[in-house]
């Protein structure tokens, strides 16, 4: 064995921190949905509703028509007795009834087995966009763009109440999940009000500051999110409808919000989590304990409706070119050997000679016992070619093989062994044109990259140290028709950075002054 390769420490490449986000905990458990199943839809999904009962039918509101799907995007029923457009198919919360507003102000209810129309609920004079059941079951809730809020009771068809309060288009609605005599509604005023049937009257009235497009209840009813405009809030309503948080969620308009509990799993404890979607093609995922971000994922087009099944097994985005996705959680196969079981035949196990492959490899998977010596098998220790390069003090040679393998961690790591031995000019000295292409081949490519900006702005000043351009005095005439291509690359990269660097520092002195203003009025 060579005695310098005992005394030569292998270098290591330099590692540098992760440019993406690591993954969390939150992150895989969004990851355990499959891959998104999609099917094409007549016009936009406009709504979208799980039925509460396995096994959870989905239905789809789409042009003129209700779909009801299985898990498996199966057709199960085709609802389409509607003149214009249908909006806000909802299921009833045992699954056997199914009611749809629509373009002409009518509400139909229907019987989801048999697809009969069972009521027509007339009143409405203008679109309904929102309909939504009672906890009680017989009765039903119906939002339209006349501004008025109706309470129907369906086993009659009768309107039992209409109420008068909001005064633009009103396209949110959410029944209190431990109260059927408890509702929300939200409108295009802004406007998010809490109405009570035994009063038949509003009990809380809540700002938004932008149009309502959804809204959900929190499981304890203490809390409410809307969701209009760019930005979500959260009311506390046990105070009076107090503002608890407003936070902007996503760049364009929030289309719909939900309020679900996820699955506890290994990855996830179980928490309530804040789902909202948008125009910005994103469903995004939050924390309502500290409001803060925790998943996101990115669809090809405008979101218009998002709904979850009960059970967290699905996972529905509908999408404004008629898009239908669904995503369903793998299902993890648990292999459980029962104890009530026979026991199996014990096999044959032929005498093991050395007519079989196995017997010369017998023992190479034994494991020493705690009272055994373990005698460490000593490996050479292998080395790259840089390695071998750098150990003969061959330093021109060792940078060319760390250029050759196209690894920047691998060249960073030379360079600064390099500056270490102060060998950094002898490496890069004394070169011709064909020696110097890959060194300013690596800075053109890796300029920009503020992870090796500053190590090869040091190269850079060595070899302008060394090398001149012809017609001043200088050491060498590198000149060649690939390196001067290579360096006007370098120059127009460096050029750009340059640039973006004083967009930068304009960027943040107008922030300072900002920030500085700020902090003056608070004063």
């Amino acid at each position: 064995m060579d005695p310098l390769a005992a005394e030569y420490s292998k270098l290591q490449p330099k590692r540098f921190p992760a440019r993406e986000l690591r993954e969390t905990a939150e992150g895989r458990y969004w990851k355990g949905f499959s891959l998104p199943s999609t099917v094409k839809q007549f016009g936009a999904v406009t709504s979208l509703d799980f039925a509460s009962e396995k096994p959870h039918y989905l239905a789809v509101t789409s042009s003129t028509r209700v779909i009801i799907y299985d898990r498996l995007l199966g057709v199960r029923r085709t609802i389409g007795r509607f003149k214009d457009k249908a909006y806000g198919g909802t299921f009833r919360a045992d699954g056997k009834l199914l009611a749809a507003g629509g373009e002409d102000g009518i509400v139909q209810v229907f019987d989801t087995n048999s697809r009969s129309l069972l009521r027509r609920l007339t009143g409405h004079r203008r679109p309904v966009h929102s309909v939504t059941f009672a906890q009680d079951k017989q009765h039903l809730i119906s939002g339209g763009d006349d501004a008025t809020v109706r309470l129907w009771d369906i086993a009659s068809g009768a309107q039992v109440a209409r109420l008068d309060g909001h005064s633009d288009y009103v396209r949110a609605l959410a029944v209190s999940p431990s109260s059927h005599d408890v509702w929300a509604t939200g409108g295009y005023d802004h406007i998010c009000k809490i109405w009570d049937a035994r009063t038949q009257g509003s009990t809380i009235s809540m700002n938004h500051g932008a149009p309502i497009e959804s809204l959900a209840f929190f499981p304890s009813e203490s809390m409410l999110v809307t969701a209009g405009g760019a930005y979500l809030c959260c009311w506390d309503l046990y105070s009076g409808g107090r503002l608890l948080h407003k936070f902007a969620a996503h760049q364009k308009t929030v289309t719909s919000v939900l309020v679900q509990r996820a699955v506890s799993t290994p990855s996830s404890d179980g928490s309530l989590r804040i789902l909202s979607s948008s125009l910005d093609g994103h469903v995004k995922v939050f924390d309502p304990e500290v409001f803060k971000l925790t998943h996101a994922s990115k669809y090809p087009s405008p979101i218009l409706s998002l709904a979850v099944a009960p059970d967290n097994s699905s996972f529905a985005v509908g999408m404004a070119d008629g898009t239908l996705s669904l995503r369903r959680r793998r299902q993890q196969k648990i292999l459980q050997e029962s104890a009530t079981a026979p026991a199996s035949r014990k096999r044959y196990a032929p005498r093991l000679t050395a007519s079989s492959f196995r017997y010369f490899i017998r023992g190479q998977s034994a494991k020493a016992a705690a009272s055994d010596f373990v005698v460490a098998a000593r490996r050479k220790v292998k080395l790259a070619d840089y390695d071998r390069l750098l150990r003969r003090f061959r330093y021109k040679e060792a940078l060319d093989s760390a250029l050759s393998s196209r690894r920047p961690e691998v060249v960073s790591g030379v360079v600064e062994e390099l500056v270490t031995r102060g060998a950094l000019s002898a490496a890069l000295s004394g070169r011709d044109a064909e020696g110097l292409l890959p060194v300013v081949d690596h800075m053109a490519k890796y300029i920009r990259d503020p992870r090796h900006t500053q190590m090869l702005c040091a190269v850079g000043h060595r070899l302008l140290d060394a090398y001149t351009m012809p017609g001043d005095s200088g050491t060498a005439d590198v000149t060649s028709r690939g390196l001067l291509r290579t360096l006007n690359i370098l120059q127009e990269r460096a050029n750009a950075e340059l640039s973006v660097q004083d967009d930068l520092i304009s960027l943040k002195g107008m922030l300072d002054s900002l920030l500085a203003a700020g902090s003056f009025q608070k004063m």
